[in-house]
């Protein structure tokens, strides 16, 4: 197999026009920065509050529609005993986007915080705040490099060039474009690349649609003839776990600073409201493209195409499903749209990991408690940093590590299990503290790790109900990640209750209260790291959009 000359020049052009964007919005970042008269980080982390409707409509849509978003949906539908039954993340990610718009972005956005660590920061204090970063950094940093993995393999079969020079290229781009504009870079990127996927995935549609190749969708919807319909079907003793995957995508993914330096980004409350449920809806017509090209998978006669016999399924290519039937279902040039479509959506998705993982070290780690006198300047050139070695372990975790796809969704659940019931009470639940934090993080990473991990060969210490064993791995399916999670937000609220009883009626002596709960203690003033906080989060007020 030859390079692919035509496709591979559709990536380079793409690239170009990318990167020529990125450092086209440094520009205006440049500019922000020099009217801004507060805390120049801001202008790199949350946009200075000046994103605009439009961009911030793209750009938090963009929070999920990438490289995992189209490649994984087409997978889903085309895999056997799956099917559209199985595929979540239309639904999933579109409550996502409207319940964060509803109950979270409100409380994020009036209080002006910079990142989405600053309430646990002022709430919680340095240690427990410096512990939750990690399952937050970790996926983002993992989520980074499974993408980068994915759409190295993809180029290595469609354009048939190695994959460390897909992944290496990508991952500099990303890291330049981030790096020189922040999140205005990656705002006016992700309109870009927003466009791209739209414009060039609906036009593959029809092309594959009408491929001589190419069963009626309809018909196979339901018909058994081929490898499954690709309707799918859930069986009555996976309910629970169905129930449990969709829960956990709603909820699990609104704890991401992905999403919230997009809410903080924007000009007012309701405007990040409002760009949160059209992002939703946006979420859920986009998939569309993906669902029908998953459809056509299942429906193609793959010998009566240049792909061949053994179908993807059978070369264990399903992954790769949706670049397959663009590259032999497609004619030349509509394919390398949808090649860059690819493309944009992985870009799309990484550089918003690496600026969130970043923005939260520069700020809540290194400015709040590595360095408290940490000049403005400082503090844009440790974010800065971080970009590069944030991206350059993102991009070898994808080029030595084949288990990147277990650790970033070994990591997503530890968000799930511990970040979400933490964040609830943070907002919603006053009377927390930093007792029944700890306790939680202790009950919510403690049982999630016991109940092992098939991708990565960790064996399940607890067995929940209904587990089941086959080829060396194990399923749960007792909806034991919502029961985690649950058990950790209940760890939660009784321990924080118990501890301020304890020592508020002087059960124990005020001596052993190292977190301060007591009455006495709560009213002392906030403590040099909070009070950074604070005032950056009140020092800030709105401005009119320019954007």
């Amino acid at each position: 197999m030859a390079v692919n000359i035509p496709g591979l020049v559709a990536v380079i052009v793409f690239y170009v026009l990318i990167l020529a964007t990125g450092i086209w919005a440094a520009r205006k970042s440049k500019q922000e920065e020099r009217k801004c008269t507060g805390d120049k980080s801001e202008v790199a982390m949350v946009g200075g509050r000046n994103i605009g409707t439009l961009v911030g409509i793209f750009t938090t849509t963009a929070t999920w529609v990438g490289g995992g978003f189209i490649n994984g949906i087409a997978e889903i539908v085309y895999l056997p005993h799956r099917g559209i039954s199985w595929t979540q993340a239309p639904i999933t990610y579109c409550l996502n986007l409207i319940l964060g718009g509803l109950f979270f972005a409100k409380p994020m956005r009036t209080n002006q915080y910079v990142t989405m660590m600053d309430p646990f920061q002022i709430k919680f204090g340095n240690i427990m705040s410096s512990l939750l970063f990690i399952p937050a950094v970790l996926g983002d940093i993992f989520w980074s490099a499974a993408i980068l993995a994915a759409l190295g393999s993809t180029m290595a079969v469609i354009l048939d060039i190695e994959t460390y020079l897909s992944i290496i290229l990508s991952a500099c781009i990303v890291i330049i474009y981030t790096l020189l504009g922040g999140l205005y870079s990656v705002a006016y990127t992700d309109v870009m690349q927003m466009v791209f996927i739209i414009i060039s995935l609906w036009l593959c549609v029809p092309f594959t649609i009408t491929n001589p190749a190419v069963a009626d969708i309809k018909y196979t919807m339901v018909n058994e003839l081929y490898q499954s319909p690709w309707i799918g079907k859930i069986e009555v003793n996976q309910i629970a776990r169905w129930i449990d995957d969709l829960l956990y995508m709603t909820l699990g993914g609104i704890p991401w600073q992905v999403y919230f330096q997009r809410v903080l980004a924007a000009s007012s409350v309701s405007q990040a409201q409002k760009t949160s449920y059209i992002a939703g809806v946006l979420c859920f017509i986009l998939s569309f493209p993906s669902i029908i090209i998953g459809a056509v998978a299942v429906s193609t006669d793959w010998n009566q195409t240049d792909y061949g016999l053994p179908t993807p399924n059978e070369r264990q290519e399903s992954s790769m499903v949706l670049p397959i039937v663009l590259q032999y279902l497609c004619p030349v040039y509509i394919s390398m749209l949808g090649i860059g479509a690819i493309s944009a959506a992985v870009m799309s998705s990484a550089d918003s990991s690496l600026l969130a993982a970043s923005s939260m070290f520069a700020r809540n780690i290194y400015k709040t408690i590595i360095r408290k006198t940490a000049t403005e300047k400082e503090v844009i050139w440790v974010m800065r940093t971080t970009i590069v070695l944030f991206g350059a372990a993102a991009a070898a975790l994808a080029l030595l590590t084949n288990s990147i796809y277990g650790l970033w969704f070994l990591s997503s659940e530890l968000v799930y299990a511990i970040l979400f019931p933490q964040f609830v009470c943070v907002l919603f639940i006053p009377n927390t503290n930093t007792y029944g934090s700890a306790a939680g993080y202790l009950v919510g990473l403690t049982l999630r790790l016991l109940a092992g991990e098939s991708f990565l060969q960790i064996p399940p210490l607890i067995q929940y109900p209904g587990i089941s064993f086959e080829n060396g791995t194990h399923q749960q399916l007792f909806p034991f990640k919502t029961f985690t999670m649950v058990l950790s937000l209940l760890s939660i609220v009784m321990v924080s209750y118990l501890a301020s009883f304890v020592f508020n009626r002087k059960l124990l002596p005020v001596r052993f209260d190292v977190f301060k709960v007591t009455d006495k203690t709560q009213e002392l003033p906030a403590t040099p790291e909070e009070q950074v906080i604070l005032n950056d989060c009140n020092n800030h007020k709105l401005e009119p959009d320019r954007i």
